[in-house]
């Protein structure tokens, strides 16, 4: 499995305009040297439970198949005990991933599936080390002098990239499971346990999504607005998240993967950037994310 089998077109885009920041990458390479990683790690590594064969089991099985379903080396594998359900990835030379107890009594194991396929698509698609450098900056890295007064504008361009690679991890975890369970996953998170939200429509929630559109793209002053709510947020909003892997989950690209493999793209036009050959009906080359 490669990340261009699967990106999203927006997150392939937001990478490319975030690297082509001045700055960007002395900054990246000045955090990773004063040594923030191995805190992070040790830190994790002091306050968590490290799951293998022979601790708690059942709980680490679920990673190995999936680690394999999508090429990736093992990454160490935490719990910690939360009441707020959340899973996330970290490091950059030792990755590993952390779920909360909550998290764990809250989904069934599909859904646990589907959780922990996603934080393997950021590693996959080689998100974790721009998202540590997201965590650190908006837990104050510049008030310490590091940014100076480049700090916002390169948080917020993090931020809008964040946002854009959570809808590529989500196409990791509908790939290993369904776009369905995903959706379900969204359910719990957004409106809690099983018991309330297992018959939610999904459909009708994805179409909310379309209903925030129309309020975000009614005036400049309401766009204006929107863009100060979620200009510091690094995840989307669960319907939009739901209504884009349904949809995705309805593409040819979707039921390729699953019946068979990476896309495999016919001889004929190729992207204007990256020179990967395009589909007829693409609307953004699925390798780098160019409007086509």
């Amino acid at each position: 499995m490669k990340p261009s089998d699967f990106i999203h077109p927006e997150d392939a885009a937001a990478l490319r305009q975030m690297e082509g920041i001045p700055g960007f990458a002395a900054l990246v390479k000045k955090i990773l040297a004063i040594g923030i990683e191995n805190m992070q790690y040790g830190m994790n590594m002091a306050s968590s439970i490290r799951l293998s064969e022979k601790q708690l089991p059942k709980i680490y099985r679920h990673l190995p198949p999936i680690c394999e379903k999508l090429g990736i080396a093992e990454p160490e594998f935490y719990l910690q005990m939360s009441p707020v359900p959340n899973a996330w990835t970290s490091g950059d030379t030792r990755i590993y991933i952390t779920v909360t107890s909550s998290l764990v009594e809250m989904m069934n194991e599909e859904e646990l599936d589907a959780i922990i396929a996603h934080e393997c698509g950021h590693i996959l698609c080689r998100h974790v080390l721009y998202h540590t450098v997201a965590q650190w900056i908006s837990n104050g890295l510049a008030n310490f002098g590091v940014l100076g007064a480049l700090a916002t504008p390169i948080e917020y361009a993090l931020c809008y990239w964040s946002r854009k690679s959570e809808l590529s991890a989500d196409r990791a975890g509908a790939i290993v499971t369904s776009p369905e369970v995903v959706a379900s996953t969204m359910a719990r998170l957004a409106g809690g346990p099983q018991s309330l939200t297992a018959q939610i429509n999904m459909e009708e929630w994805a179409s909310q999504a379309d209903e925030y559109d129309k309020i975000q793209n009614s005036g400049l002053w309401n766009k204006t607005l929107q863009l100060a709510i979620i200009a510091g947020l690094d995840h989307p909003f669960s319907a939009v998240r739901v209504r884009e892997i349904l949809k995705w989950g309805a593409s040819d690209q979707y039921h390729i993967i699953k019946n068979g493999g990476p896309m495999q793209v016919l001889s004929g036009p190729s992207c204007p950037a990256c020179g990967t050959s395009v589909a007829p009906g693409w609307g953004f080359c699925r390798n780098c994310g160019h409007k086509l």
